[in-house]
């Protein structure tokens, strides 16, 4: 991690190569003390196409992929998820998330929380942040 001014260690930041230029102010990725931080990661494909209209399960897949590729352009990888947050909008969708999660995180069973939170920006149905090991 780089330092500043005062000798401090500070994050290291990263918006990794598949992933669309963050719509704020904020990064992909933070990565400090061996751990690896993932901003909530929406249905937004890598040309920056909102994919708002499209099923939920198009708009899971698309946000687990997302999260697939700031795991690996940060170095770690789902084997290495330490805890994962779901937000969505609709609880409804928990049971077609669940099934669509297990198939994409395999072995890797993370700790992880499904939070029904009702309208998320843009419309979407879903978002995903998480924690992995660096």
């Amino acid at each position: 991690m780089a330092g500043n001014e005062s000798g401090a260690r500070l994050p290291r930041m990263e918006n990794p190569a598949g992933l669309a230029t963050p719509g704020g102010h904020y990064s992909h990725v933070a990565i400090a003390n061996g751990l690896v931080f993932v901003s909530g990661q929406l249905p937004i494909d890598a040309q920056g196409r909102k994919l708002t209209d499209a099923s939920f399960e198009e708009q899971a897949r698309q946000v687990l992929a997302n999260l697939e590729a700031a795991l690996n352009g940060a170095g770690s990888s789902i084997a290495q998820l330490v805890q994962v947050r779901v937000y969505l909008a609709d609880i409804e969708h928990w049971p077609g998330f669940n099934r669509i999660y297990a198939d994409w995180a395999g072995e890797a069973r993370p700790a992880r929380a499904i939070v029904p939170v009702g309208p998320l920006h843009y419309g979407f149905k879903i978002e995903v942040e998480a924690t992995a090991l660096a």
